[in-house]
């Protein structure tokens, strides 16, 4: 069992829960769950708040990474680490996965010399899994899960380190109806979760949400740039427009890591321009033509050609301040 944060109060999972309405009386409602068995694969920036956070919910945890280094951390929490995602998966029912990308998806998932997850998946078992590929890369592993009895749900998510460490993930799910309400009680602990539509949404909508998020991002590097060349002060140009129209969270969070010169990755340029190009592969794949994010991948594409992929993605205001001769 996972261990939980002395402030946690948990019933017996088989008591029904009650609760006290004004006169003291006290009414039946649902039963709490008993705990999930769940394995996180990929314990990374985000992998590992999340891992924690099941823990932290009363949930088994298993965890796996390449790097097994980087998941021993978690056993602090009261999660068990694996040697391999088969082994983390043998002891799980639900399986999560937090990976790099689809090719990485699929070789942890099938592969890995029998070592793969699916290796050790129960029949019954879900995968969900929360990293962001390819829509087409999300109905193929959908459809070779059934095959082996397994079911599946790709189920990304937005919000960063941030909403990772603090529960407020936004996770845009694509899957079938009954498998994302089993999957409900895993992403209380995580965040909001919205069911989209069938295998492959989910990633198509966290797609949207990148476009969106690299755009803007440039946007406001830009507009901030553009001000400081012409003799303005940037953190109150940020202040004096934020309110207004032009306000956004990325105003707001990436907008203050421009003025303070803060590029720590929470969301890594590299992983920004992977997410623009599956972008425009999914837009290509259906007659789409996106010359916006065309033009976006290109700036970040330069940016991570000029070293700075490892910065976080508001980094892209060190590709257009150069551009500009601005330090």
């Amino acid at each position: 069992m996972c261990k939980l944060r002395a402030a946690t109060h948990r019933h017996d999972p088989h008591t029904p829960h009650t609760t006290a309405d004004s006169s003291g009386d006290t009414a039946l409602t649902t039963p709490i769950p008993p705990p999930l068995r769940i394995a996180v694969l990929g314990t990374g920036l985000m992998g590992a708040p999340m891992a924690r956070r099941l823990c932290e919910a009363g949930h088994q945890v298993q965890v796996w990474n390449r790097t097994r280094a980087k998941a021993e951390a978690l056993q602090a929490f009261g999660a068990t680490v694996h040697d391999t995602p088969r082994s983390a998966a043998a002891h799980s029912d639900i399986v999560i996965s937090l990976l790099e990308n689809g090719t990485v998806v699929g070789e942890v998932l099938f592969g890995m010399g029998g070592a793969g997850a699916v290796h050790g998946m129960h029949e019954g078992s879900l995968f969900i899994d929360m990293a962001s590929i390819q829509p087409r890369e999300a109905r193929d592993h959908a459809s070779r899960l059934a095959e082996r009895g397994l079911r599946h749900l790709d189920a990304p998510v937005s919000g960063g380190t941030v909403g990772a460490d603090n529960g407020t993930l936004a996770i845009m799910a694509g899957g079938r109806a009954e498998d994302f309400a089993a999957a409900l009680p895993v992403f209380a602990a995580l965040g909001r979760a919205t069911h989209v539509g069938p295998h492959g949404t989910g990633q198509l909508t966290k797609l949207a949400n990148q476009m969106i998020v690299g755009i803007t991002i440039g946007a406001v590097a830009e507009a901030l740039l553009l001000c400081a060349k012409g003799g303005a002060d940037m953190a109150k140009v940020r202040e004096a427009i934020s309110g207004g129209f032009a306000d956004s969270r990325i105003l707001q969070l990436h907008g203050q890591r421009m003025v303070e010169r803060d590029f720590a990755p929470h969301g890594k340029m590299s992983v920004q321009l992977k997410d623009l190009r599956n972008a425009l592969a999914t837009a290509g794949e259906i007659g789409f033509d996106a010359p916006i994010t065309e033009l976006f991948a290109k700036l970040y594409a330069d940016g991570v050609e000029h070293g700075l992929g490892g910065l976080d993605h508001s980094g892209l205001f060190v590709e257009l301040a150069s551009r500009n001769a601005l330090q």
